[in-house]
């Protein structure tokens, strides 16, 4: 596993530039299977989840909900049967964070389990 895990996330503020497109290439080494979406000129990190059924999709959701909610850093979540897709990306400033990385990382964590 990732050492992302083992960081810390820290507090996000409007004046914080977001991650520069060499940092994110290295953070993103870090983290196969995510990948780099652009919407509205805004940089995510996204992965698809596979599960058996809905219910088991609908659990890792949860999972992922109670992760964010402790950190109070929030992706979006398409939960479908078989299937849940996470898009971490910092809302403060439209764009990609260090904490993004880190919970992506925690993310795959809760797959693991």
């Amino acid at each position: 596993m990732t050492y992302l895990i083992e960081e810390a996330c820290v507090a996000c503020r409007m004046a914080t530039d977001p991650l520069s497109d060499t940092e994110i290439e290295a953070l993103k080494r870090e983290l196969p299977g995510w990948t780099m979406e652009e919407r509205e000129g805004v940089k995510q990190l996204e992965r698809a989840y596979k599960f058996k059924n809905f219910a088991q999709a609908l659990a890792f959701t949860n999972d992922v909900g109670e992760l964010a909610e402790s950190e109070k850093h929030h992706p979006a979540l398409l939960t479908e049967w078989g299937k849940v897709t996470v898009t971490w990306w910092t809302h403060n400033f439209e764009g990609l964070h260090k904490n993004d990385f880190i919970l992506a990382a925690r993310t795959d964590q809760l797959f693991a389990e």
